[in-house]
C-alpha cells in the first residue's frame, strides 16, 4: 500500500500503535534499487511488525544531489518499494531530511546502514525521547546507486 500522503500516514501509524504493534522506521533514497537496498529492507522489516519508507521525493534528491539526479522518479520508486514482500508502507517527503516525518511518525524502531554513527543519526533524539530505539544495520554487499552509475558511464561512455 503506496502511502503518499502524510496525514493518511500519521492515522495509520495511530493505529498501530492502538494496536501495540512495533512501527520501523527507515528512509533514504532507493533511486536504482539494488540487491543492498533489498537486504538491508529485509533486516530492517525483522526488527518490528510494520516497516515504514520515507521515500525521498525527486524534489528533495535534487536538492541533496543535485540536477541529474533521481534516474528513477519518485513515483517508479515508491511502486519498486510497495512491491517488495518486506516493505508495508511508502511515503514521500519533499524535505532534505526525515526529521520531521520522523517527529510525525514517531517510530518504535529508527534504523539507518551501518555507515552512519548513532548520534548523527537524524531523528534520533525524538525516537529515543518517546521511548523507542535506533539501530543500524550492516551491508551485506558494497553496493551503491552511485558505483552502478559510475560502472554504467565507465564500460558504456567511454
Amino acid at each position: 500500500m503506496i502511502v503518499t500522503n502524510r496525514v493518511k500516514m500519521i492515522e495509520i501509524r495511530h493505529e498501530i500503535k492502538n494496536q501495540d504493534k512495533k512501527l520501523v522506521f527507515t528512509n533514504g533514497c532507493f533511486d536504482i534499487l539494488h540487491s543492498g537496498h533489498v537486504d538491508y529492507l529485509s533486516k530492517a522489516r525483522q526488527l518490528g511488525d510494520f516497516l515504514v519508507v520515507g521515500l525521498n521525493s525527486d524534489f528533495s534528491i535534487k536538492n541533496i544531489k543535485g540536477e541529474k539526479r533521481p534516474i528513477i522518479n519518485e513515483k517508479e520508486r515508491a511502486e519498486l518499494l510497495d512491491n517488495l514482500k518486506c516493505v508495508d508502507y511508502v511515503t514521500l517527503f519533499d524535505e532534505n531530511t526525515p526529521e520531521q516525518l520522523i517527529s510525525n511518525l514517531i517510530p518504535d524502531i529508527l534504523v539507518k546502514g551501518a555507515d552512519w554513527e548513532l548520534n548523527k543519526i537524524i531523528g534520533r533524539e525524538i525516537v529515543e525521547a518517546n521511548g523507542g530505539v535506533v539501530k543500524t544495520i550492516e551491508f551485506s554487499c558494497n553496493q551503491s546507486t552511485s558505483k552502478i552509475i559510475n560502472l554504467i558511464i565507465e564500460r558504456y561512455c567511454k
